[in-house]
């Protein structure tokens, strides 16, 4: 089975978040606690599905990623940009992703 987190967008301001091993909802992709079986899976699930209910998040998906070196890679492009940030310059305090996070 391919290694998977969860992963959704906060409700005050659409900032991407991944879910840790404390249960909270984190900005950084390399904090987020790493699914590794089915039950897992589906307890990342029922997390998420309380939490857009609690209306802390929206967007919730599960998401493949594979870890390298220690480092969590989101298999999907889509996911590599939401995890690093924008592939070109934004607005200020927004850094364009690292080319190398997001080449597939």
């Amino acid at each position: 089975m391919v290694d998977k987190v969860l992963t959704a967008n906060r409700l005050t301001d659409g900032i991407a978040v991944w879910l840790n091993a404390n249960g909270e909802w984190v900005v950084s992709l390399q904090e987020a606690l790493v699914a590794r079986h089915a039950e897992a899976v589906a307890a990342l699930e029922a997390i998420g599905k309380k939490s857009y209910a609690d209306n802390q998040v929206v967007d919730v998906a599960v998401v493949e990623v594979q870890e390298t070196d220690g480092v969590l890679w989101p298999l999907r492009l889509r996911e590599r940009i939401r995890a690093q940030g924008p592939t070109m310059e934004y607005a200020p305090g927004y850094k364009p992703a690292d080319p190398a996070f997001i080449a597939v």
